[in-house]
């Protein structure tokens, strides 16, 4: 048996997860068993656990994204991958059993080998927000010269966005929600910061581009943003790449501020990515470990016990940086 936190219906983070002995899985033909030395909590993972994500299975262990070593293969793998330190993927989609436990068993393709410059808290923090960052930038096109807008360049996916931006030569402006994640962003190297809850966006891209607009906005809510095109903040052949939205109904963008200027809209679900897309994102993101040029948002960490506390931190949304669960 192993220690697991787990729910069994859905509802609020106290009245459902609960924490104990579970089965150790094992190694299937294809797969991989990790022992985790923590698992990642995403936004996605409290929403499923409420109910965006009804339960059908007997229980859920959940969160998709965790760092631990392989310590057995099962039919079919390489026995040599026994050792490695690796970092998941889509560990809880479309599947119970995630990494919010002290074991997972995955395809092989799931687990990612971890470069040794990077520590296990870091590689926590990767799976849905690097995946999603990695993507976000391969279609926005960006290339050296470029000026991208990121919207929310203090969150998890977008603290990543920024920098692949950078890392391809891109000049990168950021809108933040308080003077703390500016500052924060400030020691990380961005300068041209937006308070969107104080100043006009529009206004204050413009200003700084001298009304030449940017060529790419990566957007993490789209029911906000996207007023932004009718506004003139997107430059001709302009890319307006979306992963989320607040609100998920009808939203308006206007045709006549999209036609004239050949401007593209382009959304994506990071766990739907394509077999090829995938290998691009999951290898882009190991080159940058590799080269040791990415930083990471690791927010509060919490023992495997202290789960509803990691969850309820999570929905708080007063923390900055990814919530992390220590699973030894």
């Amino acid at each position: 048996m192993m220690k697991a936190a787990w729910y069994e219906r859905n509802g609020a983070a106290a009245e459902v997860l609960q924490f104990g002995d579970r089965p150790t899985p094992e190694p299937g033909p294809g797969e991989v068993r990790i022992r985790l030395a923590y698992s990642g909590v995403n936004p996605s993972d409290v929403k499923s656990r409420a109910g965006s994500r009804p339960v059908s299975d007997l229980y859920i262990i959940p969160h998709s994204d965790g760092a631990g070593v392989i310590d057995q293969v099962g039919a079919g793998v390489d026995p040599a991958r026994v050792g490695q330190r690796v970092w998941t993927w889509n560990a809880q989609y479309g599947r119970p059993l995630g990494t919010c436990a002290q074991y997972v068993a995955l395809p092989e393709n799931q687990a990612v080998f971890l470069p040794t410059r990077a520590s296990m808290q870091e590689g926590a923090c990767l799976g849905i927000p690097a995946l999603t960052a990695y993507q976000a930038v391969e279609l926005a096109e960006i290339e050296a010269g470029h000026v991208v807008l990121v919207i929310g360049g203090a969150s998890a996916v977008n603290f990543y966005a920024a920098q692949m931006a950078r890392e391809r030569g891109a000049r990168v402006i950021c809108t933040v929600g308080s003077q703390a994640k500016a500052d924060l962003l400030r020691e990380a190297g961005f300068d041209e910061l937006i308070l969107y809850k104080e100043q006009d966006v529009a206004r204050e891209v413009l200003k700084l581009t001298g009304s030449k607009g940017v060529n790419a906005i990566i957007d993490m809510d789209f029911s906000t943003s996207a007023a932004l095109i009718e506004q003139g903040v997107l430059a001709s052949h302009g890319q307006f790449v979306c992963f989320g939205s607040n609100d998920r109904g009808w939203i308006p963008v206007s045709f006549g501020a999209l036609l004239p200027r050949s401007i593209s809209l382009k959304f994506f679900l990071v766990y739907e990515l394509t077999e090829k897309q995938r290998k691009v994102c999951v290898e882009g993101v190991n080159r940058l470990l590799e080269q040791g040029v990415l930083q990471h948002l690791s927010g509060p960490c919490f023992a495997l016990e202290e789960i509803v506390a990691a969850h309820e931190a999570v929905e708080s949304g007063k923390e900055v940086g990814k919530v992390l669960v220590h699973c030894e």
